[in-house]
């Protein structure tokens, strides 16, 4: 098993080591079911926030699809790895941090692909509360979330899971919930804990 020397997941190295050795077990090897989907029968094309750009599979879809869309990570080999998968679209991916960054054009969509499960338990709420302030009333949040209802789900992570019932607590009073469905596309770690959801921004006051 790789040996690693960092394990916090909110340094950057941590991401460093896994990236530049090329362990990435959360990557799918391509763009999932249901955001081709999404993308599909969403009438126009949204300013698209994508927090830990990965390989950036789905940027490039993304672009190629006419879409104005930025992924943003803030390890540098995640960034460069992107960087190099990616060629033409490479300039979509920016090295940032979630936390700070500020887009050029406010985005009306922020989707969602193992950046929350990938963060300590403890930061759910810092993340949230920043999707909400990225997003202005009516934005769309949507993508994949690693749900898991057992009375002790697993702490140890990343990926941590998340209960459906903390997830609607934690989003309900910036976000209500428009469509879910199962995912059957999850690759092994997510598999049948994995949920679609797309959430629509409440009116900001």
């Amino acid at each position: 098993m790789q040996k690693f020397s960092t394990k916090d997941p909110l340094h950057p190295d941590f991401w460093n080591e896994r990236f530049d050795a090329q362990f990435t077990p959360w990557d799918q090897g391509g763009v999932p079911q249901a955001l081709t989907e999404f993308i599909a029968r969403t009438a126009a094309p949204l300013v698209t926030l994508i927090p830990g750009c990965g390989l950036g599979y789905e940027v490039a879809f993304l672009a190629r699809s006419g879409w104005d869309v930025t992924a943003i990570d803030f390890s540098p080999s995640a960034v460069a790895s992107a960087r190099s998968a990616l060629a033409e679209w490479s300039e979509h991916i920016v090295e940032a941090d979630f936390f700070t960054y500020q887009p050029i054009r406010p985005p009306e969509l922020i989707y969602e692909r193992a950046f929350l499960c990938a963060m300590p338990v403890s930061m759910r709420a810092d993340i949230i509360r920043r999707w909400a302030a990225l997003l202005p009333a009516g934005g769309l949040l949507a993508g994949f979330f690693f749900i898991d209802n057992s009375p002790e789900p697993s702490i140890k992570g990343p990926p941590f899971s998340i209960a459906a019932g903390e997830l609607q607590g934690l989003l309900s009073p910036y976000f209500e919930l428009l469509e879910e469905s199962e995912v059957a596309d999850s690759i092994a770690v997510f598999v049948g804990k994995e949920r679609w959801q797309v959430w629509r921004r409440l009116g900001v006051s």
